[in-house]
């Protein structure tokens, strides 16, 4: 029993190790060969959990060189392009010049009510919005709606407003954020008189941030209920 918790332990974090090895985009939007890797490593990491009698290495092993190749393949995808056309091909334009590429549509195995469905929650609900789409490498379709049906800019409406950045965490979940302090450019005292100001102290605090003109969003922890 104990050995079987720890064998699947050792492979859990494992597989852990190696989607952080791949890098981030490979959590959210795959390319054909990562999704490939993907399936395959946990595919793989499932044998010797389920055989105990397997040797670890016959899952750790293979697991290893999958992302050693996967890593290799990305670096030469990244350094050439006609590996990166292979490997991942090429974004396909589905809608030109507001119009709807049939035979496009067709040798994608496409529908068309799969591509009014990807436009409606991309917030296009008219073809007549649309100027350019395209089915990208990843199957998400990307959108260059028609300029009347672009959102208003600033830049519309000539306004030059500040530009904003992320605002700085200094209290998440009861615990002060030295980084955030740093970040913001605030000493401890200075938050200290911002929590003066709410009658709070750290520990009440649920989430604290300040942005880099000052705002300041508070909100306490919400008391346990008996």
């Amino acid at each position: 029993m104990w050995t079987l918790f720890f064998r699947t332990l050792i492979l859990y974090f494992l597989v852990i190790a190696a989607l952080r090895v791949m890098g981030k985009r490979q959590l959210g939007e795959l390319q054909p060969s990562e999704l490939v890797v993907a399936i395959m490593i946990s595919d793989l990491a499932a044998i010797p959990i389920e055989d105990s009698r397997q040797p670890i290495w016959d899952g750790m092993v293979p697991i290893i060189t999958l992302v050693a190749a996967e890593f290799l393949l990305s670096m030469l995808v990244l350094k050439s392009e006609i590996c990166r056309t292979i490997i991942t091909g090429r974004p396909t334009i589905v809608i030109k010049n507001g119009q709807i590429q049939t035979g496009v549509l067709r040798r994608l195995r496409l529908s068309l009510d799969d591509l009014l469905e990807q436009l409606r929650l991309m917030g296009y609900s008219q073809i007549t919005e649309v100027d350019t789409a395209m089915l990208e490498t990843n199957g998400q379709i990307s959108v260059i709606p028609k300029e009347q049906s672009r959102p208003l800019t600033c830049e519309d409406m000539n306004l030059s407003p500040t530009q904003t950045h992320l605002p700085h965490t200094l209290i998440a979940d009861g615990k002060i954020r030295e980084s955030g302090l740093n970040a913001a450019g605030m000493s401890r005292k200075q938050l200290d008189g911002i929590l003066k100001e709410r009658s709070l102290a750290p520990e009440e605090v649920f989430y604290l941030n300040v942005t880099d003109d000052g705002k300041v969003f508070c909100q306490k922890k919400e008391r346990k209920k008996r």
